[in-house]
């Protein structure tokens, strides 16, 4: 019988350690996918938002981005409706005036045409709503929006020179911002309304970042 070496088995095989165990199938995968601008942001961009995108009837014809869309809160919605219900509400008060005082019936001419468009507008915004969306892909921002009359812009990083968030008193009980992206040439400019207040400043922020690398060439 011999003693074997200190540090091995009798088997000559070295001793395993819990944890040390180690396979051919636990070695690293290397993987070439493009790591995307937003790491750790989608549940807050997707917050309150749609289940899923409205496509118009010729969804294969528009130049889809490659990753996910992230649309506009439920609150916008909301506050579409409630600034076009006041505007409505306004333009009511003036025509029963200028009739019931004044006795100026022509004013329900103007005044009713104003009345049908803001009841249109209150009946397609819900639908108008589900149409916006962003993808953050790994050069530029797409924004899209439209079903009737669609459009859709690709954004580079490179090109943001002013990321801008607005919002209004409604906006602030509601909670949701407005997204302004400025570049040099104002056509490619993209206002994404309805974000909310943290998905914004998380979006703003990583915007940002990325926008100083592209120039810098990093």
């Amino acid at each position: 019988m011999t003693n074997s070496p200190e540090g091995t088995e009798p088997n000559g095989v070295p001793p395993q350690t819990p944890g040390s165990l180690t396979h051919a199938t636990d070695s690293p995968q290397i993987t070439n996918e493009p790591e995307s601008p937003v790491s750790d942001g989608g549940d807050v961009l997707d917050q309150d938002t749609y289940d899923s995108i409205r496509e118009p009837r010729s969804a294969g014809r528009l130049p889809l981005g490659d990753g996910t869309w992230h649309q506009l809160a439920r609150q916008y919605v909301w506050v579409q409706q409630i600034s076009s219900g006041v505007f409505a509400l306004i333009v009511l008060t003036a025509m029963l005036l200028l009739t019931l005082v004044w006795g100026q019936w022509w004013a329900w001419i103007p005044g009713g045409i104003i009345l049908i468009m803001l009841a249109w507008t209150m009946v397609i915004t819900p639908r108008q709503a589900r149409a916006y969306g962003y993808q953050l892909r790994r050069d530029d921002l797409v924004f899209r929006k439209g079903i009737l009359w669609q459009r859709v812009v690709a954004v580079p990083y490179g090109r943001m020179q002013l990321i801008d968030i607005t919002h209004g008193p409604l906006d602030r009980g509601f909670g949701i911002a407005q997204l302004k992206l400025v570049t040099a040439a104002a056509s490619t400019g993209v206002v994404i309304p309805g974000v909310k207040q943290e998905a914004a400043e998380r979006l703003r922020d990583t915007l940002v970042d990325v926008a100083e690398a592209r120039r810098t060439g990093l």
